[in-house]
């Protein structure tokens, strides 16, 4: 294994930051987040300050019942983001080797393989036509991609703010000034709006949560608009008349102003993932640039590198190692290799959840090395 301060021929034309982002932001599907309720479980066995952290690090590791943000709430808008910053890397070197109509052909291609993965990923037609979900993780990242990528070839920046501004607008409007039938409108609580209500009676297939869905059609719209802004960002790292220096602060400054319009907007319009709001999106926007302006500041201006390695392994296999856990499940592979009768007695003589937590660690080192592997051997999958 090479040293951490050294990152492994990556491609030259790669933004490191970006695979880096990526790779932290799946660590956490890939088992992070069952290690940090784990490691949450165990700290609240011991006395003050440790109770607390142990219960701050459970709340930040779960969904938030409904309205709120927690880090949990952000995984999933932060990889739509890093899909939009992708695009503005990979796409216009899609269209000077292949010409524009190629491209465009590619993009559907690739947009329509992750959906057909998606419905895979959530069983296919295993039990009927009745319970497909249609759409779901990957469908979502499909349509947005699709339509990112399309806007990002056929619409100048100022053109695709404005899009953003008609996106979140627009939807702010439907959810507020609609009335959903036997409710009326501006309410925004569960199966009481106008994305849930199409969700139950329109939206086929089986729906995630029995009356509505996460990744529903309507709430989609403003999931469009969290990869435009990453589009957007993208922009600012490619802009070459900035130095780079310049990057990072503008991308930084952005992410501020994002997270104070959309906390002010959260005053009337409630940051809720589940229906992804636009008060949502502009928070999860915010977060996203200022991780995005500070790694870049760390990674490619300061050119400080150690113990990023095993993040870019990941950040390069993002999709493959999901639906490689998908199919062979890493936490049970973990738990034949570390579980059993033998270690459960680590709690004993340690602390409660002692053992659940060496099982969590190995199954993000499963996922680590699996990466690693895929790596190495310049085995990069892409749909």
């Amino acid at each position: 294994m090479q040293s951490d301060n050294t990152v492994p021929a990556v491609r030259s034309d790669r933004v490191v930051s970006v695979d880096v982002l990526r790779g932290f932001n799946f660590i956490w599907i890939l088992g992070g987040d069952g290690l940090m309720l784990t490691l949450a479980a165990m700290l609240r066995h011991f006395g003050s300050p440790w109770l607390e952290i142990g219960h701050a690090l459970n709340d930040q590791f779960h969904h938030t019942v409904w309205d709120g943000f927690t880090f949990y709430d952000f995984i999933f808008p932060l990889f739509i983001f890093i899909t939009g910053v992708s695009i503005v890397l990979s796409v216009p070197q899609l269209v000077e080797r292949s010409g524009s109509g190629a491209a465009q052909l590619r993009i559907l291609r690739r947009a329509l393989t992750l959906y057909v993965l998606g419905l895979v990923y959530y069983g296919g037609l295993t039990h009927g036509l009745a319970d497909v979900r249609f759409l779901g993780v990957l469908q979502r990242i499909a349509i947005c991609y699709l339509a990112a990528s399309l806007i990002f070839l056929h619409v100048g920046r100022r053109g695709i703010v404005a899009i953003v501004v008609a996106l979140l607008a627009g939807y702010w409007a439907l959810m507020t000034f609609i009335p959903v039938p036997g409710i009326g409108a501006g309410h925004y609580g569960p199966d009481q709006n106008l994305a849930n209500w199409i969700d139950l009676n329109y939206l086929p297939g089986r729906l995630w949560d029995k009356t509505r869905d996460p990744e529903g059609p309507l709430s989609t719209l403003p999931a469009i608009a969290t990869c435009l802004l990453g589009v957007l960002a993208g922009g600012v790292l490619t802009e070459k008349r900035l130095a780079t220096q310049r990057r990072s602060i503008l991308l930084i400054g952005t992410g501020i102003a994002l997270l104070i319009a959309g906390y002010l907007w959260a005053l009337q319009f409630p940051i809720i993932k589940a229906i992804w709001t636009s008060s949502f999106v502009l928070v999860a926007g915010g977060y996203s640039f200022i991780a995005l302006g500070l790694l870049f500041q760390i990674i490619d201006v300061w050119n400080l590198r150690t113990g990023i390695t095993p993040f870019v392994w990941i950040g390069t296999n993002a999709i493959t190692l999901y639906l490689l856990n998908a199919l062979m499940g890493f936490n049970a592979v973990a738990q034949r290799l570390v579980g059993g009768y033998a270690m459960i007695g680590l709690d004993n003589v340690t602390v409660p959840a002692a053992h659940a937590f060496l099982i969590r660690l190995a199954e993000v080192s499963i996922a680590i090395l699996i990466a690693r592997f895929l790596f190495q051997r310049r085995i990069f999958l892409r749909v």
